[in-house]
């Protein structure tokens, strides 16, 4: 058995389509209408159609964000700096870019369902 990729639910998959494609700039793999799959593994899925494939029901909560500050998407860049320039002015910060206590340079923010995010650079072991 081998991990493949989290799936994170999505209220509105048109606007995380967008969201991942155009601000975070990645390249879409398979797009399924309610199912995305980036380059790399990543992936989305409306969390309706999910909640009722795997549950066989839905919480019809639309109102409620699936972000619940319990999981964190990790993404890495050669260019903080010119990632934080870029993505900053699209999305709520947690905060700007800054070292971290094992010495890597991140930046987090939430996307537009409230999943938190980090930006970080390659750590040098």
């Amino acid at each position: 058995m081998r991990f493949i990729n989290p799936i994170p639910f999505v209220r509105d998959i048109g606007r995380a389509r967008a969201f991942y494609r155009d601000v975070m700039q990645l390249e879409i793999r398979a797009d399924h209408g309610n199912f995305v799959l980036f380059e790399g593994g990543f992936a989305l899925h409306e969390g309706r159609s999910l909640e009722k494939t795997v549950w066989k029901q839905s919480d019809g909560d639309a109102s409620t964000s699936y972000g619940r500050r319990n999981l964190l998407l990790y993404f890495e860049t050669a260019d903080i700096d010119a990632a934080f320039a870029r993505i900053a002015p699209e999305v709520d910060l947690i905060h700007p870019v800054e070292t971290q206590a094992w010495g890597q340079r991140v930046f987090r923010f939430t996307d537009p369902d409230g999943h938190a995010v980090e930006v970080g650079e390659p750590l040098v072991t």
